[in-house]
């Protein structure tokens, strides 16, 4: 799978598009670096001969890299609408503690 890793220092993202398989962690080692993109200048450094490679062996791509990667023209295609999940509700008051059953 293609996807992205995080590499960037706290408040400072940035990323690797790595190769990985589909299953491993975010930050386990990775079969190939395909490229970094820095989303705060929007800077994106891609190898699209070895992208291109890869998904022809039939590497899928993770929804935010396949828009990525289709932006900057490495391939072509429609783009995936991604949408964050929205946060679970906190179910205690503010000070964190747990709501009392009634019966």
């Amino acid at each position: 799978m293609i996807r992205f890793q995080r590499v960037g220092r706290t408040n400072d993202p940035a990323f690797r598009v790595v190769l990985t398989e589909r299953r491993s962690k975010p930050k386990s080692g990775e079969i190939e670096i395909l490229g970094s993109f820095h989303p705060k200048t929007k800077a994106t450094l891609l190898k699209s001969e070895r992208i291109t490679y890869w998904i022809s062996k039939g590497a899928k791509t993770s929804p935010r890299v396949h828009n990525l990667l289709i932006t900057q023209g490495v391939i072509q295609g429609k783009k995936i609408n991604v949408v964050r999940a929205p946060r679970p509700a906190s179910t205690g008051d503010a000070k964190g503690e747990q709501p009392v059953a009634s019966t």
